[in-house]
């Protein structure tokens, strides 16, 4: 094992290599096709599907153990991640740009789920169970660090890109090939800086035997008690967010005649990739406090209603547009705060859940489930905005909490789980 003091070399750094292309992929493409002309509807329902290879990640994660090293699965995903991510940049003044730069998306949507399988595979190789702990809070940090660059961070820059180029297209290529740039940076540097755990090698068991106990595993997953009211929960809590995340970004950057807020790129990067991913973290934070002090029996509905209560900043906005950058900013901040306190009862239930025989496998389950209630709900966003306009969808968010509300009262749970001892 690598000493605490070498552990910091690299923890942080993977770490910020797993945000950064996820959150490219998953939100900032949604901005980038919509600044390029693509329609809400086409914006929602495609770059939804980007979240297949998340849903589906626990089908092939036994394969990442099967075939080479963690080390060598991170190295050459971070070689594609980089490669592709320069390839979206070039797709994008081509005449087919949403088709070809769709397809490279995909490609690095499935580099980028199996980049986090291997990544956490090789945090639990390459460090002791001391290490793990001490590096637990350092590399979530790392991963909304990663966040607030892709999404504020690179925003911005793409802003300041249009302003001197005066060109949307040359924005974002620019700063898709910036991105590219930086991932090949870290592949280079991990490539140098990684240690060898001696721990890290193949399982050497069959692929048929692993078929054989992963099928075991799933099936298992499934007869768990009370598995249909937490599969509705782990399918549904997030059923208002995950139409609202999809579309709030382009309510952000559209036009005052479509009924959007019409914000330069630059001042959505600061407002919600930058002020929001800092609520969004510190939100997760005073949410982990609460639930440690007094467990999520007592603590449930108080995080239901900040997760579903601070939806209305949008209706208020869409009803009363302003670009006051300071009251737009401190709207998206209460949002993205009330997300991350509530949403951490959410992560706990999927821990609770998967707790007994088999405890990684059902928490890699339930994460697929998660993002496959995060995926469908947002293919329909766009639709549904079209057809209703900014300002009833929003309404129709605000509505859908009362699902929230429903998987939350049936899910079953110890009353003092959470709650630290």
């Amino acid at each position: 094992m690598a000493s605490p003091r070498a552990s910091w070399a690299w923890v942080p750094t993977l770490y910020f290599a797993e945000g950064l292309p996820y959150v490219l992929v998953v939100t900032v493409s949604a901005i980038m096709f919509k600044q390029l002309g693509i329609s809400n509807a086409d914006v929602a329902l495609y770059t939804s599907w980007l979240y297949l290879p998340w849903v589906i990640k626990p089908f092939w994660s036994p394969f990442v153990d099967l075939i080479k090293t963690k080390r060598w699965w991170l190295l050459l995903t971070q070689l594609i991640l980089g490669a592709g991510l320069a390839g979206v940049a070039l797709t994008l003044n081509t005449t087919n740009f949403f088709k070809w730069s769709l397809a490279i998306l995909w490609l690095l949507a499935f580099s980028s789920a199996t980049h986090d399988i291997s990544i956490d595979g090789f945090y639990m190789l390459g460090l002791d169970e001391g290490e793990q702990s001490l590096f637990v809070g350092i590399r979530n940090t790392a991963y909304r660090i990663a966040m607030i660059a892709g999404q504020g961070g690179l925003l911005i820059l793409v802003g300041q890109f249009e302003k001197a180029f005066g060109s949307t297209v040359r924005a974002w290529s620019l700063g898709f090939m910036v991105a590219g740039g930086l991932m090949i940076l870290l592949w280079l540097y991990h490539s140098y800086i990684l240690p060898h755990p001696v721990a890290d090698c193949t399982t050497g068991i069959s692929g048929s035997n692993i078929l054989k106990e992963f099928g075991m595993t799933f099936v298992s997953y499934f007869k768990k008690p009370h598995i249909v009211p937490a599969l509705l929960f782990i399918l549904l809590f997030r059923f208002p967010e995950a139409q609202l995340g999809k579309i709030a970004p382009l309510f952000l950057v559209d036009t005052e005649a479509a009924g959007g807020l019409a914000l330069t790129t630059g001042q959505v990067g600061f407002a919600q990739g930058t002020l929001g991913v800092i609520g969004l973290l510190l939100g997760g934070i005073l949410g982990g406090i609460t639930l440690s002090h007094f467990g999520l029996k007592k603590c449930i509905w108080y995080m239901v209603a900040a997760i579903s209560v601070p939806d209305l900043v949008y209706v208020y906005l869409s009803w009363f547009p302003t670009q006051n950058m300071a009251l737009v900013s401190t709207c998206i901040f209460i949002e993205q705060m009330g997300y991350g306190f509530g949403f951490t009862a959410y992560t706990l239930f999927l821990m609770y859940f998967a707790r007994g025989e088999h405890q990684t496998s059902h928490y890699a389950i339930s994460t697929g489930i998660m993002a496959l209630g995060m995926m469908l709900p947002g293919m329909i966003s766009g639709m549904l905005q079209e057809s209703m306009g900014y300002r009833t969808f929003f309404i129709w968010v605000i509505a859908c909490c009362a699902v929230t509300c429903v998987v939350s009262a049936i899910i079953k749970y110890e009353p003092d789980f959470g709650k630290k001892q």
